[in-house]
């Protein structure tokens, strides 16, 4: 039972890391095209 658990928890945790590769440098592009929009 604790094996099922821990196998089910990796994969979450892979798919977890796998999303916060994409999501990370998008947000900080974003919030990078807005402090250039704001500067000037």
């Amino acid at each position: 039972m604790a094996s099922n658990d821990m196998k089910s928890a990796n994969k979450t945790y892979s798919s977890f890391i796998s999303s916060l590769k994409w999501s990370v440098p998008l947000i900080a592009l974003i919030a990078a095209f807005v402090v250039v929009l704001i500067a000037p």
